[in-house]
């Protein structure tokens, strides 16, 4: 059935749109099955995602039809596709009024991503406007607090050289506090990996208080504050709030040290919004494991890595896994440093859609996968800056001395590109990072060729 004439209106203007103020808009890239017209499927992919079905109803009154979706632009050639959702259309909470993200993606990638006249359709980019970013919680911690924390410059208080524990499963609670001692000797900041929790081998109750005695233990060696990144995902709303309750009582006077990591993709908005509000004192830390089965440039269907990101900013994130841009392990672009600029600013152009955030704390970029010392400049120079948090697990774990010395090269790489040096030149008079080029050879003959010879290394 053709659902154009309702479900389609490409007389609309999108800056009309946009200064109206009263739909979230919603950039796609859709492609009909064949046999099947594209403004046909682009009316049926907006029915099915609002009030519509696929034959007419008679329940439908014009009240309904005026919270239609309504398709209001095309390129069959690009595949772009372009509706504007109705903010009337989505649940709100009953006890506050408050919008819910769980809503929004019902009907954004709901019924839409299995419908048999589409072979795929994808998001690209979300507009939202000003009344739906009062109704999310955005976030209530930020890099500042953190920055505070160590004693560090409120504004641009630079690179938090984190790691995870390594490895990801398999160590029992007294090597795995001694392995955060090790690198907390040299470092700031420590999250669990996402599997980590609370194994038959490593039981939270006897891991916590032990990496809480390493913390401590360092603090007082060092002199210097730490930060721990607790997992506190779980399926039962009960069960995360009690491992929450449990590590701020074992932490006590260091709670305030104290992130709390939350797998959000597969946990879903709900676990991140419980966090934020239940914790609102505390850093939350949003994990994206398995986030690449639909945010994958090969995938066809769902949303991308930036779309994700808007979105966890929206629900309150403080900071969100965003790769590393191709510097590190992980399937990535130079250009996805546009992720961080939407999430750590307050007004940035998308892919699609220039968005504004009235003030909306910012999100953290946190770098993760197969970062190193060596990556380190790079990137940065990449990004243009080094407020961000940075775990390196084998960047550190790997280095050829100790943990604390692959914390320290890796803080020693941002001061290089911060400096304006030449890696090599730095590395004289760095031993740590020196020492990263003989840790990681593979990088270093990649990144620096002759830094043998340069360095006087012979093996």
């Amino acid at each position: 059935m053709d659902q154009s004439n309702r479900y389609a209106d490409l007389s609309l203007k999108e800056e009309e749109l946009i200064k109206g103020g009263k739909h979230l808009l919603v950039a796609y890239k859709m492609k009909p099955k064949a046999g099947y017209g594209y403004l046909e499927s682009a009316a049926h992919f907006a029915a099915e995602s609002s009030t519509g079905t696929n034959v007419e109803t008679s329940t439908t009154d014009d009240f309904t039809k005026g919270v239609d979706a309504l398709v209001y632009s095309i390129d069959e050639a690009t595949e772009d596709m372009r509706i504007a959702y109705p903010l009337d259309l989505f649940d709100r909470n009953m006890t506050d009024g408050r919008m819910m993200m769980v809503s929004v993606l019902t009907l954004i990638i709901g019924n839409n991503q299995g419908m048999g006249d589409i072979e795929h359709g994808k998001i690209h980019d979300i507009f939202i406007p000003e009344r739906a970013i009062q109704l999310f919680d955005g976030p209530a911690k930020d890099i500042s607090d953190l920055w505070r924390i160590l004693g560090r410059p409120l504004k641009d208080g630079g690179y938090i050289a984190g790691t995870i524990i390594k490895p990801k499963l398999g160590l029992r609670p007294e090597p795995f506090a001694k392995a955060a001692y090790q690198f907390w000797l040299g470092g700031d900041f420590i999250k669990n990996d996402e599997p980590q929790g609370n194994q038959v081998f490593c039981p939270a109750r006897k891991v916590y208080p032990l990496v809480y005695d390493a913390m401590k233990r360092a603090m007082d060696e060092t002199g210097q504050a730490k930060i721990f990144s607790a997992n506190i995902t779980a399926d039962d709303h009960y069960e995360m709030l009690h491992r929450a309750d449990f590590i701020l009582e074992t932490f006590g006077p260091d709670a305030d040290k104290v992130a709390f990591l939350v797998d959000g993709f597969v946990g879903g908005p709900g676990m991140i919004t419980t966090a934020r509000r239940q914790y609102p004192n505390q850093y939350l830390h949003y994990h994206r494991a398995g986030h690449g089965m639909i945010t994958s440039p090969s995938a066809k269907r769902g949303y991308t890595a930036f779309v994700l990101g808007k979105m966890a900013r929206l629900q309150g994130a403080s900071g969100i896994h965003v790769g590393t841009m191709g510097f590190g392990k992980m399937e990535g672009e130079s250009s996805d440093k546009n992720i961080c600029y939407m999430l750590e600013r307050d007004e940035c152009q998308g892919p699609v859609y220039y968005q504004k955030w009235y003030g909306m704390k910012p999100t953290t970029s946190i770098i993760s996968g197969g970062m190193n010392a060596l990556r380190l400049p790079g990137f940065f120079e990449n990004l243009g800056h080094g407020n961000v948090i940075n775990t390196s697990g084998g960047g550190s774990y790997g280095h050829i001395d100790s943990p604390a010395a692959g914390a320290l090269s890796l803080r020693q790489a941002y001061e290089c590109w911060k400096a304006g040096a030449d890696p090599i030149e730095w590395a004289r008079e760095h031993r740590e990072f020196a020492r990263a080029f003989e840790s990681f050879p593979g990088d270093a003959d990649r990144l620096y060729p002759g830094w043998r010879e340069k360095l006087g290394v012979h093996r």
